[in-house]
């Protein structure tokens, strides 16, 4: 009863946010402006539509289209973007800061409400497999495997508390630090490090490699990884928690480890050193040219390829501007993951939290 006493209220929310008018409009608008504006409006009505359209299938308990989430992603990006061109031809439109910490100029506040909902949403759409394992301790987790990880690679301790500390940071990058969740814009990259079958299973493999090592380094973490592979036997190891950290942080991020110290010198912020590693989620080939360049700030990607990757991930998505640049440095790439800011403050906090205890 609860849930439909809230879902009637966000309902109603997207209906008043759908009739209301645009806050700040100019009495007389240039051609680009009015052009800027309209699409800023055609965006908004289709985020609202699609949200809309998507509660409703929930709440009649429809069966839902592939990806169900792939359009909500889409219209949202058309939101940001074209109002980023909006403030662009008319930066009055530049409002007051938001609760997401995005930058006012690509967001309304005023419609915050529908972020909300959308994020609602996705954890409708994302929940979890029943079978999926949870663990009780699921930040921990992170930081005690990626810590683990990173002495046996031989990093000093407080160099190893870096790798933890990152490592939660990608947690919260890929799954808001939510465990075992599905994906509704794939049907490829699942639970709480969003890695694909071959991902896991070569992490696994470096796992098992490196497994001797954990064992004499930390006798009971290696205890608690037998309990957690014989209790994925037979099942898929990304829907537990424990394996899917695992095998994630030893597929794409361990062999970085040791490049820690050198990365902290260069990246003192240690939001900057999370982006860093994020990026080797989303472009590794580049990523690991600029950290061998010894130049990383100014390593420049030119790759058409590179440069979709990263448009995909919201990073130079929004607005004619950031979208028609044909390269970039990793200083401006940097910059340009401020829709990773909050998810990154919010793991340092929750590492801290850990930490203390």
């Amino acid at each position: 009863m609860e849930f439909r006493r809230l879902a009637a209220g966000a309902l109603a929310a997207l209906a008043f946010l759908v009739t209301a008018p645009a806050s700040g409009q100019q009495g007389t608008l240039t051609s680009r402006q009015s052009e800027a504006l309209a699409a800023y409006q055609r965006a908004l009505a289709d985020f609202k539509s699609i949200l809309a359209e998507r509660r409703r299938q929930i709440e009649a308990k429809q069966p839902l289209p592939s990806l169900p989430g792939q359009p909500l992603y889409l219209a949202r990006i058309a939101v940001i973007s074209t109002y980023k061109d909006l403030t662009d031809a008319i930066p009055s439109r530049i409002g007051k800061p938001n609760k997401f910490e995005i930058p006012p100029a690509y967001f309304d506040a005023d419609i915050e409400p529908l972020i909300d909902e959308y994020s609602r949403l996705f954890d409708i759409m994302e929940a979890p497999p029943a079978g999926a394992q949870n663990s009780p301790t699921p930040f921990k987790d992170v930081a005690d495997l990626a810590f683990a990880i990173a002495r046996a690679k031989g990093l000093a301790p407080e160099h190893a508390e870096v790798a933890g500390r990152i490592s939660l940071g990608l947690f919260f990058a890929e799954t808001n630090g939510k465990q075992n969740v599905r994906n509704a814009r794939s049907n490829t990259y699942m639970g709480s490090f969003q890695t694909g079958p071959s991902e896991d299973r070569n992490g696994r493999r470096k796992w098992e490699a490196l497994k001797g090592a954990i064992a004499a380094i930390d006798p009971e973490l290696s205890a608690r990884d037998d309990k957690e592979e014989a209790r994925t036997r037979g099942t898929d190891q990304r829907f537990n928690h424990w394996t899917n950290v695992r095998n994630g942080v030893m597929n794409a991020h361990a062999d970085l480890f040791r490049d820690i110290p050198g990365i902290v010198k260069t990246l003192p912020d240690p939001i900057d050193q999370m982006k860093l590693f994020e990026l080797i989620q989303i472009v590794p080939t580049p990523t690991r040219s600029a950290l061998k360049s010894g130049d990383l700030l100014n390593y420049r990607v030119s790759s058409p390829t590179v440069m979709k990757h990263l448009r995909n991930n919201s990073i130079f998505a929004f607005g004619q501007a950031d979208r028609s640049r044909s390269s970039a440095s990793f200083r401006e790439i940097l910059a340009a993951m401020w829709l990773f800011n909050r998810k990154f403050e919010r793991a340092m906090g929750k590492y801290a939290e850990i930490r203390v205890r």
